[in-house]
């Protein structure tokens, strides 16, 4: 039967996921000395990775309202092109993100050129500001998004009614666009809140000291250059609960989001009269973004002549890691969302939470010490992170695939069932030519994301193989920066292209 879809498969995929996660972890708490303490240095960590991440939540979301509020009430030449563009540093490597804020922020950036000229001191962007600034980089247009998506549901009618009453601007998100935006923030909210909980590479290139030191880079920290099992296996508990709580309590609490019916009529906002203000915010949201793009895109053009041959052969690494994570990803999430799909308990979906909250490094660093009595684990470096990059994707492509595969099995399962359709028949005729937007779309997301990562690899990769964020990251250390912006440039281009590739072929011959 169509119903029946994932009934098995999903199960054992999320079975799988959950049993690699609880082996690194098992791995690594029976490695150390116990019984192990949670030292000042320790709740110093939480505490700043929970204030952080706090921090970087609520700036994105107020920034992010009035930015969607000016796309929501204006139309203008490439507006498409801009709502666009807001989903690009989701995407974006966090290293080439990193090394643009630099460019434009850093005490040699654009900014602190421009406070030079006022007689002003350069910007200080290391520390506390400089991790909350990047994480508003990547997150802030992922709630404008989702702000964006909500208030666009609003039916044209009811615009239409208050533009006769003639009701103010300020009476207007009263009435019509409060009662959206008190059902979308809060969960774009606990999602970046959750997301920037989990920061790595950030914190590892902006957090400035032990005092801007996140739980994640503290794993990091215990197990390269300490060696301190004990310390890591605590620290990743610690993540696992505030992480895996914080995200069990946003999927609990977010409500659903109430559609409106109207008759889909173009809608018209007579509640903005001067534009001044939303092309402010627009302009502003603009350069945000665009800015360290250009940056990265500028240097990088001169780099691009003085990268070392280690860069070229990094870029392949990166290129087929990034293959076998996307299929690995795909050969999980399809099963999963049929299950989720097909299943009576929404609670269910939390088991893909397992792998957003989960520590990176410490399943990397559970199964170094699971390979190593039987193998030497830089051997294995490359296949564990591509892994690992399909666990962290995994939630996202489940959050892309299970809205559309509920709706193929409301709209087809009968019919499915009654033709006796089931097992690979039923993909290949129901299920993958009615998902193939969204599969693309997921595959595409999850090669982006992989192919950026600088994160496992970063735990035992052989000196002479690396990935491509591996090999920019040292060349950034190594003070190579014309070097590194060229890596960068690279980097950017695979990234875009990987997911372009994957979406085109989920947009390529869809009936519409």
């Amino acid at each position: 039967m169509a119903r029946r879809a994932g009934a098995v498969t999903g199960p054992i995929a999320a079975g799988g996921v959950f049993a690699l996660i609880l082996a690194a972890l098992l791995a690594v708490m029976s490695r150390a000395d116990w019984p192990v303490t949670i030292g000042a240095a320790d709740w110093s960590v939480l505490r700043f990775t929970i204030w952080q991440a706090f921090l970087s939540a609520v700036f994105s979301v107020l920034f992010a309202i009035p930015v969607a509020r000016a796309l929501a009430r204006r139309r203008f030449p490439g507006r498409g092109a801009l709502v666009t563009l807001l989903g690009a540093p989701f995407i974006l490597p966090v290293i080439v993100a990193v090394l643009g804020i630099l460019a434009v922020f850093g005490r040699a950036g654009w900014v602190s050129d421009g406070f030079a000229l006022l007689g002003l001191p350069p910007m200080s962007i290391y520390g506390l500001q400089g991790v909350v600034l990047a994480h508003v980089f990547f997150n802030m247009p992922l709630a404008t998004r989702l702000i964006l998506q909500g208030w666009q549901s609003i039916p044209a009618e009811q615009f239409r009614m208050v533009g006769q009453l003639g009701l103010s601007p300020r009476m207007v998100f009263r009435v019509i666009e409060w009662p959206i935006l008190r059902q979308v923030a809060p969960g774009a909210f606990a999602l970046i809140f959750v997301i920037c909980l989990t920061s790595f590479a950030v914190a590892l290139t902006l957090g400035g000291g032990p005092r801007a030191t996140t739980i994640e880079l503290a794993i990091y920290q215990a197990f390269r250059f300490d060696f301190d099992l004990g310390r890591a296996a605590v620290l990743s508990l610690l993540q696992l609960v505030v992480a895996g709580g914080a995200a069990v309590l946003a999927l609990w609490i977010l409500p659903p989001l109430a559609l409106q019916t109207g008759r889909d009529r173009v809608v018209r906002r007579w509640d903005a009269p001067s534009p001044v203000l939303d092309a402010g915010w627009i302009i502003v949201a603009a350069g945000f973004l665009l800015l360290p793009l250009l940056a990265v895109a500028i240097s990088g053009m001169v780099g691009l002549w003085q990268m070392p041959l280690s860069v070229l052969t990094a870029t392949w690494t990166s290129f087929w890691v990034a293959v076998v994570s996307t299929v690995v990803l795909l050969t999980m999430a399809l099963p999963i969302a049929a299950w989720l799909a097909q299943s009576r308990h929404g609670g269910a979906e939390a088991v893909t939470l397992l792998g957003l909250a989960a520590s990176p490094l410490m399943i990397g660093t559970g199964w170094f010490i699971l390979i190593y009595p039987f193998a030497a684990p830089v051997t294995y470096a490359l296949p564990v992170t591509a892994l690992v990059n399909a666990m962290m994707a995994l939630p996202f492509a489940v959050r892309i695939l299970l809205p559309p595969m509920r709706q193929v099995f409301t709209d087809y399962g009968r019919l499915s069932a009654g033709l006796g359709l089931h097992g690979f028949a039923l993909w290949r005729i129901m299920l993958v030519p009615r998902l193939r937007p969204q599969i693309g779309f997921a595959a595409g997301l999850g090669a982006a994301m992989s192919v950026g990562d600088l994160g496992v690899v970063t735990l035992f990769a052989d000196p002479d193989v690396a990935t491509l964020p591996l090999q920019m990251y040292r060349l950034m250390g190594s003070y190579r920066t014309e070097a590194a912006s060229g890596a960068a440039l690279v980097l950017l281009a695979l990234a875009f292209g990987m997911f372009w590739i994957c979406d085109a072929w989920g947009r390529r011959h869809v009936e519409r």
